[in-house]
């Protein structure tokens, strides 16, 4: 297995694969003067590489890496130390970092970040290329849209929808919905700004 994206995310993914018992066998980046990283070779194209995982903690670059690759992508990487009910759905090319809490029938979708000691309570349901930042809180029954980013120690009440490539910021009571394409804080958290979307 590759990982695409030799950064700090990178490495953390690198850890979470080796304590689920994969071998990394490099990273791949398009920074040609990076040669090695936490001892595995860095490639800088797909020649060879029968199996990636995308390591990027940017969502759109992520997003834009998944539609382009053309080989196959690892299924969700869980670090052991987590606890995920069996009733959860996890897509491809994601990962759940260590801590992690995701309780029953949440659904996450392909290439999301949960990210160190993030909670997902029952019947929550991510869309794709969403990243839920550590140690953020996700009570019961909330969606969250594509591409979307939950800042480290947000909290976000029941019920509630964030919508597609919003971003809330970190530390921000979530008490209302949020549409698409928002920056959000505050507690309570409100829209600040419009922003780009993925």
């Amino acid at each position: 297995m590759y990982l695409y994206g030799a950064s700090g995310h990178g490495k953390v993914v690198k850890e979470v694969a080796e304590a689920c018992q994969r071998k990394v066998e490099g990273f791949i980046d398009d920074n040609t003067k990076l040669q090695v990283l936490q001892g595995v070779p860095v490639k800088h194209g797909l020649e060879g590489v029968d199996e990636v995982f995308i390591s990027v903690g940017d969502n759109a670059t992520r997003k834009c890496l998944a539609q382009s690759i053309a080989c196959p992508i690892t299924p969700p990487l869980i670090h052991p130390q987590t606890i995920i009910s069996p009733s959860t759905r996890l897509g491809e090319g994601t990962v759940a970092m260590a801590g992690v809490i995701i309780n029953a029938a949440s659904v996450i979708g392909r290439h999301c970040i949960i990210n160190t000691g993030a909670t997902i309570d029952h019947e929550c349901v991510l869309a794709d290329y969403v990243h839920i930042s550590p140690h953020a809180t996700l009570c019961g029954m909330i969606t969250v849209g594509e591409g979307a980013w939950v800042g480290a120690g947000a909290v976000v009440i029941p019920g509630i929808h964030i919508g597609a490539w919003s971003v809330i910021g970190a530390g921000s009571v979530v008490v209302e919905d949020i549409p698409d394409g928002c920056l959000a804080y505050g507690n309570p958290c409100r829209v600040v700004k419009k922003i780009n979307q993925g």
